[in-house]
């Protein structure tokens, strides 16, 4: 029993500092090239702000100079994998839900010209969250004016 509470904690532990909104200083070459093998980076593209609510492998959303993304990499099972992004020039709205319910990560809602949407969901201080928002909010109007 007191062991599976000790793994439950480092568990908990090993999440949560995976947790965290990144800058593009805290990804190495390595995590570059993968983002390109599933097609959300392009050779001069540049991330600006990264969440994951795991690991950088299996979940991201972020935000470039040219897009916004989230995607979801089932380790087990390839169908269930979920990839999604819009060039900002595709963009044609961008709500914010800062408060999605106490069970629920605040995200922003993207809706492209195609009439699809996507969530790009982020994690952290309030003030970290509506900075990572405000600012891929800043990239796609500075595109789209």
């Amino acid at each position: 029993m007191k062991l599976t509470i000790l793994l439950a904690n480092c568990l908990s532990i090993a999440l949560l500092s995976c947790n965290r909104i990144e800058g593009n200083n805290r990804f190495n070459q390595k995590d570059i090239e993968y983002l390109r093998t599933i097609n959300l980076l392009d050779r001069d593209e540049q991330i600006y702000r990264f969440y994951s609510e795991y690991k950088k492998r299996v979940a991201g959303n972020f935000f470039t100079n040219k897009r916004i993304a989230t995607y979801w990499i089932d380790e087990r099972n390839q169908e269930k994998n979920e990839i999604s992004f819009a060039f900002y020039t595709d963009i044609v709205h961008i709500d914010t839900v800062y408060y999605a319910g106490i069970t629920h990560t605040p995200y922003m809602l993207i809706r492209k010209n195609d009439s699809t949407q996507f969530k790009v969901s982020v994690n952290g201080s309030k003030e970290e969250v509506k900075l990572f928002f405000e600012e891929a909010m800043k990239e796609w109007k500075k595109i789209n004016e």
